[in-house]
C-alpha cells in the first residue's frame, strides 16, 4: 500500500483494485471541513476519471467515522443570514458530496469505524455497503439539540432503510443508535468486531471490484425505480434491464463460468 501523508484532511491509499479514503482530522472526531469535503470530491473525481479502481473504502481515522457539520467554523457574525449562507454552502459542496458518492461508477463501502453523526450519517449511509464496529452508533442531533432538521440526504436515506417511524423517532428523540441495534434494524449490511472492521470492508470491498463495471450503477438504479414503482411497472422496468444486460458480454460469461463450475471473470472496462 502507498504511505498516507499524515497532514492531509483525506488520507489515500490503494489494496489491488480497492481505494481506501479516510477522513483524516481525529482529533476534532472528523467534522466535514470544507478542506476535506473538497479533498474528497476532488479524490473521487480523479478515481472515476482513471478508471483504475473497481472499489473504494471510505472510513475514518480515530475513534470517529464523521461527527457532521463543522459547527465551529460557523460564523454568525458575518454578512448576510447564517441559514441562508449555510443552504448555498450545503447546495454547492455538502449535497454535492452525497451525489458523488451515489453516482461513482463503481460500488462504496463505508467502514463506520466510530460515531456517524449529524451530517456525518448521511455521508455513512450514502455507500452501497455499510459496515459498522460495534462501538460505532449513529446520532441525530439535528432536532433535539439544534432545532433544525436532518440533512444530506439523511431523511431520504433513513426512512427507505428502516421505515417512516423509526427514521421520526431517532430525529425527534436524539438517542444514539448502537452499531448492532443498526445491524438489527437493517440499516446496514453488518457489524462487526472494531480490530476486523477494515481487513472486513477491504474484502467486501475486493468482492465487489470483480463483480461487472456496470453492476453498481445498474443495482443502484433498479432499486431507487423499485421505490417509485408500481409491481407491474417495476417488473416492466426489469424486463427492460434484462432486455440489454444479457446481450453483453458478461452475461455471457456468467453462463459459461457455471456451466464450467468455476468463478465468472468479468472483463474490465
Amino acid at each position: 500500500m502507498s504511505q498516507p501523508d499524515d497532514q492531509d484532511p483525506l488520507l489515500y491509499e490503494r489494496d489491488g483494485d480497492v481505494a481506501i479514503l479516510s477522513f483524516n482530522i481525529p482529533k476534532r472526531l472528523n467534522p466535514l471541513t470544507q478542506p476535506l469535503q473538497e479533498a474528497l470530491r476532488q479524490r473521487l473525481a480523479q478515481l472515476r476519471d482513471e478508471g483504475k479502481v473497481r472499489a473504494v473504502v471510505l472510513t475514518g481515522v480515530g475513534k470517529s467515522f464523521c461527527v457532521g457539520a463543522d459547527l465551529g467554523s460557523m460564523d454568525a457574525s458575518a454578512p448576510g443570514s447564517l441559514g441562508q449562507r449555510t443552504a448555498d454552502a450545503m447546495e454547492a459542496m455538502s449535497n454535492r458530496l452525497i451525489e458523488d458518492l451515489r453516482s461513482m461508477p463503481f460500488p462504496v463501502v463505508n467502514a463506520v469505524n466510530g460515531p456517524a453523526a449529524g451530517a456525518g450519517v448521511g455521508v455513512a449511509l450514502a455507500a452501497d455497503v455499510v459496515l459498522v464496529a460495534r462501538s460505532a452508533y449513529f446520532y441525530l442531533p439535528f432536532m433535539p439539540r439544534l432545532g433544525i432538521v436532518p440533512d444530506l440526504g439523511t431523511t431520504w436515506f433513513l426512512e427507505r432503510l428502516v421505515g417512516r417511524a423509526r427514521a421520526i423517532g431517532m430525529s425527534l428523540l436524539g438517542e444514539r443508535l448502537s452499531g448492532e441495534q443498526a445491524a438489527q434494524w437493517g440499516l446496514v449490511w453488518a457489524c462487526v468486531d472494531d480490530a476486523e472492521l477494515r481487513a472486513q470492508a477491504v474484502a467486501v470491498a475486493q468482492r465487489l471490484a470483480r463483480l461487472p463495471a456496470h453492476a453498481a450503477h445498474e443495482i443502484r438504479a433498479v432499486y431507487e425505480s423499485a421505490a417509485s414503482q408500481s409491481l407491474v411497472g417495476q417488473m416492466r422496468h426489469e424486463a427492460e434491464r434484462q432486455r440489454e444486460l444479457i446481450d453483453r458480454p458478461d452475461f455471457a460469461e456468467g453462463v459459461k463460468a457455471f456451466l464450467e463450475k468455476r468463478e465468472p471473470v468479468f472483463r474490465r472496462p
